[in-house]
């Protein structure tokens, strides 16, 4: 414990210096206006396509066994999303940004959306098929095709091992380490041992397995969860439309009894943007990394936006608003117990009594078990691009397993602050790229658009139709009528 305790005081400084500048004077700034630029600018199609979205949800690759399905896409990157932000991040926003926090959470989720929808689009119009035959993209490859800097796709990819494949693998154990010790006094060791084995298990199966798994895991315990919080919320109907407003007047500041209106906005305004997109990924380049690896359906890009898009949704305007709620509710907020996992256990015994802070812990420890298997999915693409091989791939593995056994001990405070600090950057460096290649984003969603006012219901994107794109896309995937899959061209080596 001496070692985790010196390497925290080298960490800390450094860690909270990036956090300064980021989210203090950047991110919270650039993210809500990107997603306002993208909504604006594509219509709002995350409002007026939004029955696209659950019509895209299909289990069949069509015959393309390239990819994986867009069911699968949407699970493993909500393997992803839905984890330890959903129960522990919304405590802490609460804790520490009040009430007011949910609403920019829900800001910050509704734009979002548009821009989720940006990354996943591009990501699957810039994909290629990697030495196996399997669909592999993401953003750093519409870095390296679309911009045509490569050295910036292996920037993000360095960005996206450290903070996906290492620190939000930490932030996960952490979670579940700290949950099962309060329901039932579990020794960390304990919980090292049993989350490094059961994710081994599955990482060494590769981004299939990781995808099968989450295809059956994810669905089942988010409708669960959501249950759960809508028989809470019915049980106490009445103080809802007073909470909902309590929400709304905390998030500018107007219930704030120190700091005044502008202190109160400002900490309830930013600790709702970095948990929100801590929860929800829109703009950091997670999911797109997944998103390419499916076959759309229909066959075109904006279809897997949609998706993706989705994933937002229920990430933060449905789970993250079911936890948040039960915490209002149950009136343990502001008594001085505890925060983050230990706020929702004691919010959960208040509605079901003993087995409450049981129920949190079980939730929780699937919920951030799936985490670190989509987290670990989004790395391994990563390594694809960087060209890894076998080595790069077991190096991969063991630091993620590593940092399992290392977030099982390690204090809440600087795994949560590295996580946020990886997170920045990462985010810096995609929501740079999106925007240059927006007018290729507009152009795409004119194009499926274009085509299901004329009545096509299963829109395919014509690689013709873009001649400007070049050699930057594999015009070989996108044609106007279903082709035989072309011999392989691969780009990296495969494991």
């Amino acid at each position: 414990m001496d070692l985790l305790q010196l390497i925290e005081n080298i960490l800390s400084p450094v860690v909270n210096g990036i956090n300064g500048v980021l989210w203090n004077y950047v991110l919270v700034g650039v993210l809500p206006l990107v997603g306002l630029w993208f909504s604006v600018s594509l219509g709002f199609i995350q409002l007026r396509r939004f029955p696209k979205m659950l019509s895209g949800m299909v289990r069949s690759t069509g015959g393309d066994h390239a990819g994986i399905s867009p069911l699968q896409s949407l699970a493993t990157s909500l393997a992803s999303r839905v984890g330890t932000g959903n129960i522990v991040g919304v405590a802490i926003a609460l804790g520490v940004g009040g009430p007011g926090a949910i609403f920019w959470m829900w800001v910050v989720a509704i734009f979002g959306m548009a821009t989720a929808y940006v990354e996943s689009a591009l990501a699957q119009l810039y994909k290629r098929r990697d030495a196996a035959g399997h669909y592999r993209g993401g953003p750093a490859l519409y870095m390296a095709y679309g911009l045509g800097k490569p050295w910036l796709g292996a920037i993000f990819s360095v960005c996206l091992i450290v903070a996906f494949g290492f620190v939000f693998s930490a932030v996960q154990a952490n979670s579940i380490s700290e949950a099962v010790s309060s329901a039932w006094s579990v020794p960390p060791g304990w919980t090292a041992t049993v989350l490094v084995a059961l994710t081994a298990a599955v990482i060494f199966g590769g981004l299939r397995r990781v995808a099968r798994i989450s295809e059956l895991v994810v669905p089942v315990m988010a409708v669960a969860y959501l249950a759960l919080a809508a028989w809470v919320v019915l049980g106490n109907i009445t103080q809802v439309p007073a909470l909902l407003s309590l929400i709304v007047r905390s998030a500018f500041g107007l219930d704030q009894a120190a700091g005044g209106v502008l202190g109160g906005l400002a900490v309830a305004l930013l600790n709702g943007v970095k948990r929100g997109l801590f929860s929800n990924e829109a703009g950091m380049g997670s999911a797109p990394n997944i998103a390419a690896s499916a076959t759309p359906s229909p066959h075109h890009p904006a279809s897997q936006g949609l998706i993706q898009a989705f994933g937002v949704f229920v990430d933060t305007l449905m789970v993250c608003t079911a936890t948040a709620l039960m915490i209002l509710l149950s009136g343990v907020l502001g008594t001085g117990g505890g925060d983050g996992v230990a706020l929702t256990q004691q919010a959960m015994a208040v509605h079901f009594g003993s087995w409450g802070p049981a129920f949190v812990a079980i939730a929780l420890a699937l919920f951030a078990l799936t985490s670190i298997l989509g987290n670990y999915a989004y790395a391994e693409s990563a390594v694809v691009f960087l060209r890894g091989g076998r080595i790069g791939m077991a190096l991969l593995r063991i630091g993620c397993l590593a940092m399992v056994a290392w977030g099982s001990f390690a204090k809440l405070a600087i795994v949560w602050n590295t996580a946020d600090a990886a997170m920045g950057i990462m985010a810096m460096v995609n929501l740079l790229a999106i925007v240059l290649l927006s007018g290729v984003a507009i152009k795409l969603t004119r194009d499926y658009d274009r085509k299901i006012r004329a009545g096509d219901r299963s829109p395919r994107l014509d690689a013709d139709d873009f001649p400007e794109l070049g050699d930057s896309i594999d015009r070989s995937i996108w044609t106007a009528t279903p082709t035989a899959p072309p011999v392989v061209r691969p780009v990296a080596k495969a494991e």
